[in-house]
């Protein structure tokens, strides 16, 4: 089946990939387009982690209110101001902001849990568990709830609001498979009305 200048736009317009990555992929699925889909997934990931060792230097801080009781600001950045004033960038950006409004994680990233917490939450995972159970099994147990911790305490492994079925680092890596460029959460502040310190 030959692969048609229709069919490449159509699987461009779906990924937002290059006409040459999308005429690629296709041929190395078959013409098949989910497979094509899947690989250029798995070459965006590929390419988002090279990209990742480049300086951020540009971009904005956006800001998202929810009913005058939360407020939160995000700085995304970005490798150049072309891609800061992207509306696709801009939107990532308020996207963001919202979810940490709804979902209030405590880190950016499971490296920046403290040491300290991370061990006090692991006596308190070993002490809920009951009944003799090996020390191999135990440990099972535990770092499943750590892994469950992780996910609802940083921003990167949390379910991404609009989509559950990606994390908010797996929305990012797209991003940066899109744009080819390496993008960062910075930093983020969330304000909630009546919240103490």
């Amino acid at each position: 089946m030959g692969i048609t200048a229709r069919d490449v736009k159509e699987l461009r317009e779906k990924t937002g990939a290059g006409m040459m990555e999308c005429k690629k992929a296709l041929e190395a699925s078959g013409g098949d387009f989910n497979k094509a889909i899947e690989y250029l997934r798995q070459k965006g990931i590929a390419t988002a982690q090279k990209k990742a060792s480049r300086l951020a230097r540009e971009g904005i801080v956006s800001s998202y209110i929810h009913m005058d009781k939360i407020g939160v600001l995000v700085e995304l950045n970005c490798e150049t101001d072309f891609v800061a004033r992207n509306e696709e960038f801009r939107q990532l950006a308020k996207d963001i902001a919202m979810h940490i409004a709804a979902s209030n994680p405590q880190y950016l990233k499971r490296e920046d849990v403290p040491e300290e917490v991370i061990n006090k939450e692991k006596e308190i995972y070993k002490a809920q568990i009951t009944g003799n159970k090996p020390p191999q099994v135990m440990e099972k147990i535990v770092q499943g709830k750590l892994e469950k911790f992780f996910e609802e305490m940083c921003l990167f492994d949390q379910p991404f609001i609009k989509e559950p079925e990606k994390k908010v680092k797996d929305l990012i890596t797209e991003k940066v498979a899109k744009f080819g460029e390496n993008i960062i959460v910075r930093r983020f502040v969330r304000f909630q009305v009546g919240q103490s310190e």
